[in-house]
């Protein structure tokens, strides 16, 4: 079993659904990814909307792909989207606090004051 992410021309993931598996051969599709990729991108027929396979367990373009993630083309990888505005995203395509997060504890973030809170 497969899965796939439904992308928009903004490169953001507006569906994620349950597809055939990359290595079945089916009506002359099949044997890649890229194959089944064209495929549900056809199938799609929307203008701009494109499909990338992604990885439940986190093995295809770095992390499971869900709504509203951002998908890099340049990078091919899948993005979780940005959980406050002062966060940066590193070299990993992970974000980053302004502040690294204290290593125990329970820790929330104050976005209003920039710094964590014990919680």
């Amino acid at each position: 079993m497969a899965h796939y992410a439904w992308i928009n021309s903004d490169n953001v993931v507006i569906n994620v659904a349950v597809g055939v598996d990359e290595t079945i051969i089916q009506q002359g599709i099949g044997g890649s990814t890229e194959a089944w990729e064209v495929f549900y991108t056809q199938a799609v027929n929307q203008n701009g909307v494109y499909v990338k396979r992604t990885s439940y367990n986190n093995n295809i373009r770095k992390q499971y792909a869900s709504i509203g993630y951002t998908y890099d083309p340049v990078a091919d990888v899948f993005i979780k989207p940005q959980p406050f505005a002062s966060w940066t995203l590193d070299s990993n395509h992970d974000w980053q606090p302004p502040t690294p997060k204290p290593a125990e504890g329970m820790w929330l973030w104050n976005e209003a004051n920039l710094e964590w809170i014990e919680g």
